[in-house]
């Protein structure tokens, strides 16, 4: 039985689990969010209450966090692209590049969105600001990291990649990475034209209207 996601295709996080599952072309049911699959959601909730998503049911297993989600399948369903090194250091160094795009782009960025989605009355202008600092720090870093790297953990293609893709994707939109940061929007660029993403990306535009602060039209 192939595995199960649950998942909508405009979400980063989603975004992250299909671009592993497209770069080595697993099979698997796809439960998106929507009229198309009404009930999606409300089977998404019994599996996992908190309602966060995505969720990976594989074998009566249920599986939660786009990382561990992403380690599952290459456990389970390895393909020709692997996204954790055999090589316990090399894996660590992925790992790590996972949490940073995870932790300080993805996170900064959401909460400048999900800001926006508030009442203007609840709004946090402190922690807009903050966020804002912090993506400027964390591209300045990548900048540096990136001037000697194709891909973020060297020059394979891995689960530290498929974290950058959709971070750095909506990162921008909503605080543009600096000209002068030109490593970390070359890279954006290589992520962008990546097969798996741009996969992701095009499933993901009939929504691009719901994002609160406007969708540029360049990418």
């Amino acid at each position: 039985m192939k595995p199960m996601l649950y998942a909508h295709p405009f979400s980063s996080y989603c975004q992250k689990v299909l671009v592993a599952l497209y770069e080595n072309d697993t099979p698997f049911t796809y439960r998106a969010f929507g009229p198309d699959d009404p009930d999606a959601f409300e089977e998404l909730t019994a599996l996992w209450p908190l309602k966060k998503f995505p969720v990976l049911v594989d074998g009566g297993r249920t599986v939660l966090e786009s990382s561990i989600i992403i380690e599952h399948l290459g456990l389970h369903y390895p393909g020709p692209v692997r996204l954790i090194p055999e090589d316990a250091d090399a894996a660590l160094t992925v790992r790590m590049m996972d949490r940073v795009f995870d932790n300080y782009i993805m996170t900064p960025m959401q909460r400048i969105v999900f800001d926006r989605i508030r009442d203007e009355a609840d709004r946090d202008p402190v922690g807009v600001v903050e966020a804002r600092a912090m993506l400027d720090a964390a591209y300045a870093w990548l900048d540096g990291v990136m001037a000697t790297r194709t891909w973020a953990a060297g020059e394979d293609f891995s689960m530290a990649d498929c974290a950058a893709a959709p971070s750095l994707f909506y990162a921008d939109w909503v605080h543009e990475i600096d000209p002068r940061f030109d490593n970390v929007r070359a890279y954006r660029a290589r992520l962008l034209v990546r097969p798996s993403m741009a996969r992701a990306v095009d499933e993901a535009r009939p929504y691009r209207g719901l994002f609160p602060l406007g969708a540029p039209e360049r990418d």
